[in-house]
């Protein structure tokens, strides 16, 4: 009996060795069915594959923020940095790992991406405790909104930590218009913040609101009053509270009326789509013994010359053309 168990051993050992084989053959070929399904990752320029980038952009909020089609995530694997890197969210709402395939994320938080990615490597037996951790850099579909008066008025994608006076630099910058009060709503919150710019774009006490995914940013509109005519300094002037400019204030800021202009002055002001002409008796108001009245954004105070018939021949027509053009010297 020993010798034919004897006998038998070389075959034992030769079956071992083969289903060893075997099964090393089965788990290669599916790694390479998953690697042949899976695209190049994509890295940084100039950054290596197996390196992490030196800044993050982790936020506190963006793991509540579901995913959409065009979303650039970062996957870091811990201790893995080959099933780690920066993946975009393609149309079909999935990212393609390099070793595990596609995962479908849309609609998913950045958090919820982490425990299914992890789940993935289970399943094909890539890796046996996972952990994974996901950091949306850039939410494309999901950008803060600028608008306004703003230069490039538009949707801006979201990229990391940035503050709303960011965003409005990355618009262009405001407007002639553009008045001091900026307005930050919050996408899903119901909250508004209302703020008013100092000189340079920026906030009071040197405050830097963060601007968070679907956000909407707005500049508002300042009012104009245009004083044209025989005035020491012609042109539009911003006012930023409407209703508390008057014209003895708008001919202040024009340098007051030069010795040739004459006392009966002009307010035109748009009704309905059509410019209303209303005369100024200034020598009254100067004097006080008429009420001085308040200008309305878009008013237009017209100061003639002595002894001028020009204008007074063509009227509103004259005085409109006069107001094209003139430059927006300052505030009120």
């Amino acid at each position: 009996m020993a010798s034919r168990a004897g006998q038998n051993a070389p075959s034992t050992i030769k079956l071992t060795v083969l289903l060893g084989v075997a099964a090393l053959l089965v788990a290669a070929s599916g790694w390479a069915q998953s690697r042949e399904a899976a695209t190049p990752l994509q890295a940084l320029p100039g950054t290596p594959m197996t390196e992490m980038p030196s800044t993050t952009s982790e936020t506190t909020f963006s793991s509540g923020v579901e995913l959409d089609t065009g979303d650039l995530i970062e996957v870091r694997t811990f201790d893995t940095p080959e099933l780690s890197g920066k993946l975009r969210v393609d149309e079909k709402g999935e990212i393609t790992l390099p070793i595990g395939g596609a995962v479908t994320v849309r609609g998913l938080t950045a958090e919820q991406v982490g425990v299914a990615i992890e789940e993935r490597f289970r399943q094909r037996n890539i890796l046996r405790d996972p952990h994974v951790d996901i950091f949306v850099d850039e939410y494309a579909t999901q950008g803060v909104t600028v608008a306004g008066e703003v230069k490039m008025p538009g949707i801006y994608p979201w990229s990391g930590k940035h503050s709303v006076l960011d965003f409005i630099s990355a618009a262009g910058g405001l407007t002639p218009y553009a008045s001091r009060t900026v307005t930050l709503s919050r996408k899903d919150r119901e909250q508004v913040v209302t703020f008013q710019l100092q000189n340079s774009l920026q906030t009071p006490g040197g405050a830097d609101l963060e601007a968070h995914p679907g956000d909407r940013i707005l500049v508002t509109r300042a009012g104009v009053v245009y004083v044209v005519g025989d005035v020491g300094r012609p042109g539009g002037y911003l006012i930023e509270n409407t209703g508390t400019v008057t014209v003895l204030k708008a001919l202040a800021l024009a340098q007051g009326m030069n010795k040739t202009a004459k006392f009966d002055a002009k307010l035109l002001r748009n009704s309905s789509g059509k410019p209303v002409e209303t005369d100024l008796p200034l020598k009254k108001i100067l004097a006080n013994q008429a009420a001085d009245p308040k200008l309305q954004d878009g008013d237009i105070l017209f100061v003639p010359v002595s002894g001028g018939k020009n204008f007074a021949d063509k009227g509103v027509t004259a005085i409109l053309q006069t107001a094209v053009g003139v430059v927006i010297y300052g505030r009120l």
